[in-house]
């Protein structure tokens, strides 16, 4: 329904048309943009799906070490052997543009390349199980990392598709139908002035031509 508060002016008429130009273009440019996030979101749901049920695993074995190696191992040459870690690691967090949409990025370095870093103990007096369930950890690493990367930007994501979509519904059922309704409505306002206007001038082009002639060039009524 068109706004009775719409001046209902040939500007007026000219602005709105090129407002709902602006706005079927934003429309699709957006439905552009929302479609290509759920894509891009559904891809990163799927590999965090599969990186959790990875990570899981891989700490449930760890952990299942760790019970073995316990049971095999007093606790305070346990504790020894874990209370100074060796190996260090150094996460970076940078930036991935998706759709303006800035996702984490998320690298890592360990202090050292050499794999067998993580071990802080001596092998002398441990169980195998604990060298098992150290090496557990230093595996699922790369995926743990990767985890939490896909799990922010699946949040970013999501936030970001509900903004989108709620700006592509109010441009579809709000926006757009209601300068079309006032294109409408002011279209109908000047055809109607300008019919009146017309009448006007038919009937003063009679008076002159009665005034002049004594005659008038009657309007239909039919």
């Amino acid at each position: 329904m068109a706004s009775t508060r719409v001046n209902p002016t040939r500007m007026e008429l000219t602005r709105l048309k090129k407002k709902r130009i602006t706005a079927i273009r934003g429309h699709k440019l957006l439905k552009d943009k929302r479609d290509e996030l759920i894509r891009r979101y559904l891809d990163l749901v799927k590999e965090n799906m599969e990186l959790r049920r990875k990570v899981e695993a891989g700490i449930l074995a760890a952990n299942h070490n760790f019970v073995i190696a316990k049971a095999g191992m007093s606790e305070e040459t346990l504790n020894t052997a874990l209370m100074a870690p060796k190996q260090g690691v150094n996460l970076e967090v940078e930036k991935e543009n998706i759709m303006s949409v800035d996702i984490p990025s998320f690298k890592y370095k360990t202090r050292t390349a050499d794999a067998a870093d993580v071990w802080s103990y001596g092998f002398a007096f441990t169980s195998s199980d604990l060298d098992d369930a150290v090496a557990s950890l230093a595996d699922i690493l790369p995926d743990m990392v990767r985890l939490a990367e896909c799990e922010k930007s699946c949040q970013l994501l999501a936030s970001e598709i509900e903004k989108t979509r709620r700006r592509v519904n109010a441009l579809e059922h709000v926006i757009i139908p209601e300068t079309e309704a006032n294109i409408k409505y002011i279209v109908m306002k000047l055809d109607e002035n300008e019919r009146s206007t017309q009448i006007r001038l038919m009937k003063v082009k009679d008076m002159m031509l009665d005034k002049a002639h004594g005659y008038t060039d009657k309007i239909p009524t039919d």
